[in-house]
């Protein structure tokens, strides 16, 4: 998944306020309690941060 598309993603599905403040704010146990931001910039693929993002707020798994 390209950066592009995990951030129209993560705006699509929580607007740009709140989606903005869970990318640098929520702490993703999924990966090693690390922001998504943290996550990105360490290595991790978006996918996964994106599949971690909807996996703590019970966004339905087709839109995964």
């Amino acid at each position: 998944m390209r950066l592009t598309e995990f951030h129209d993603l993560v705006e699509g599905q929580f607007g740009s306020v709140r989606g903005g403040s869970l990318l640098v704010d929520h702490v993703l146990t999924r990966l090693d309690g690390r922001t998504a931001v943290q996550a990105i910039e360490d290595g991790v693929d978006p996918r996964d941060v994106w599949r971690a993002l909807c996996a703590d707020f019970d966004v339905p798994r087709d839109q995964w």
